[in-house]
């Protein structure tokens, strides 16, 4: 993708956004019909498909060439990441949406021949637009992100992370993720993966790491974070891969090593 295309793509892309950030605004109070997906806690809203729909029939209006990956099931079936593909997360953050009206973001990234190409990230109820293209800096509305601290140490650090790291499951011994929450400075958790990314990018809050991810939760975050020198993959250290749900670890460079050897203690 070259310059000319990537701006184009960019421009239209975040007037999409505000569009649909807008429609948002105007109909959240309205009856939701809520539904559950996996489990009960995997919210959906008639808001998430109308918002997804909205992106896809633009894409296939204007980009008939480009896939499409999305939550709600409006997108491509995949397999390879050649050509265009916009990862679209409508409502990230559903269960903050339901019940508290805010902390919800529009995700969107597009990657072209599996680089990430373009990122938006689009806090509705603050109006804060983070946004990105590859080799031209991440943005916080008009305000350029710095460099992530590359002399950060671990102990300083505040991490995105939620309460199931500290419980009993299938992946990590849970007594060392409470040996990890002692030794870092404080942690977060927002309900929104793109949020938390956007926060890392930002230099406000310095990893994330969460146990399963889809593709469409962190897709906009990964390009963003990386653009100002974060590190993205899996718990294990590994590349992240566009078309498949996994585990999930965005860091500032200087913990993001000693994150992967923390979890490597407790992997089971």
């Amino acid at each position: 993708m070259n310059q000319q295309q990537r701006q184009e793509i960019y421009e239209t892309a975040k007037n999409w956004i505000y569009e649909a950030g807008s429609f948002i605004r105007e109909h959240m109070d309205e009856p939701l019909d809520i539904e559950t997906k996996s489990n009960p806690n995997d919210l959906v809203t008639v808001l998430d498909k109308q918002t997804e729909k909205f992106f896809v029939d633009r894409i296939h209006q204007y980009y008939p060439e480009h896939h499409i990956i999305g939550e709600e099931g409006y997108g491509d079936a995949l397999t390879e990441v050649d050509g265009t593909i916009w990862i679209i997360d409508p409502i990230d953050g559903t269960m903050n949406f339901v019940h508290q009206k805010r902390t919800f973001a529009i995700s969107i990234g597009i990657l072209h021949n599996g680089v990430g190409e373009i990122g938006f990230i689009y806090d509705v109820m603050g109006d804060i637009l983070y946004h990105v293209k590859r080799g031209e800096g991440a943005f916080k509305n008009n305000s350029k992100l710095a460099p992530l601290d590359k002399e950060k140490k671990l102990e300083e650090a505040i991490v995105g992370m939620n309460h199931f790291w500290l419980c009993e499951n299938k992946l990590v011994d849970y007594p060392v993720m409470q040996k990890f929450v002692r030794k870092v400075r404080g942690t977060r958790s927002h309900g929104s993966a793109s949020l938390e990314l956007a926060y890392v990018a930002e230099g406000i809050q310095d990893a994330y790491l969460a146990l399963s991810l889809s593709p469409w939760d962190v897709a906009a975050g990964i390009i963003l974070t990386e653009e100002v020198g974060g590190i993205a993959g899996d718990i294990d250290g590994n590349p992240w891969n566009p078309l498949e749900r996994s585990s999930s670890l965005v860091a500032n460079p200087a913990i993001h090593q000693s994150i992967v050897d923390f979890i490597k203690e407790g992997r089971k």
